[in-house]
């Protein structure tokens, strides 16, 4: 089974990194978050993947490209223009790297892909977000309930802390919203059936895949959804980006891989 991945968008919301690089490719302990998100479905034997390119996408081709160097201690030799390898670490990923535009909305970026996965169920997941998801249940749960979508929900909890006050406006109790209290939202980490590409019209280029395609699968009954009470966190912001740093110099929870 593949994975698609999207990463051809600007990330204007954390601009002050993604102006230099692609979100996916912002780091996270050293590592694209990209890289993180690919070990998570690589410690369930998931190692081929889609990835939907964009703006700045030749430095995600690069970095791949040139994964074996960057990952190893080499020895380059001028005079011979010769390179010597030792200490290497290779990953057992297989990777399509797909220009799908620049101004390609995530709908139009999916809908480019579809010759290189081919007529057969797809993962599909956003470049900035990471959780613990059991991918090996997410699949058997997709092949259990038979929608064409299966989509991962989450509870991100409310990051601002709740008043109760009384009628004079004097606050009674401040209390920080409860995760279980929170309504259930799009987690990423989809399962699809190739029919999903029925509900990507010609005009996919212009759209996102969270508004007319998820709507109409939903209309016709075809999205169900895995509920996620783990771990789960977006890289939207730069605030995100601290908050991950300092959770993977501690104990990451999404680190599932050994």
């Amino acid at each position: 089974m593949k994975v698609v991945l999207f990463a051809g968008g600007k990330g204007t919301r954390i601009s002050e990194e993604s102006h230099l690089k692609p979100k996916p490719m912002i780091e996270i302990g050293g590592k694209p978050i990209l890289w993180h998100i690919m070990k998570i479905y690589s410690a369930y034997d998931v190692n081929e993947f889609v990835i939907c390119l964009g703006y700045k996408g030749e430095i995600i081709k690069n970095y791949f490209l040139n994964y074996f160097m960057y990952n190893a201690d080499c020895t380059v030799d001028l005079a011979t223009n010769s390179v010597d390898v030792h200490h290497k670490h290779a990953e057992n990923f297989k990777i399509s790297l797909v220009d799908t535009g620049l101004e390609t909305l995530t709908a139009g970026r999916l809908r480019r892909v579809k010759d290189y996965i081919g007529d057969e169920d797809f993962l599909l997941t956003y470049g900035d977000g990471v959780a613990d998801v059991n991918i090996k249940e997410l699949i058997q749960f997709h092949n259990e309930n038979g929608k064409i979508c299966t989509m991962t929900g989450v509870q991100p909890g409310n990051r601002f802390g709740v008043l109760e006050m009384d009628n004079n406006n004097v606050v009674k109790t401040f209390t920080e919203k409860p995760k279980e209290n929170s309504g259930w939202i799009n987690g990423g980490f989809f399962v699809l059936k190739p029919e999903v590409f029925n509900y990507l019209h010609d005009d996919a280029d212009d759209i996102m895949w969270e508004a007319q395609p998820l709507s109409d699968l939903s209309k016709n009954g075809e999205i169900v959804v895995y509920k996620h009470h783990g771990f789960w966190k977006c890289m939207d912001t730069l605030r995100d980006k601290v908050d991950l740093e300092k959770l993977w110099n501690t104990n990451p929870p999404w680190r599932i891989w050994e």
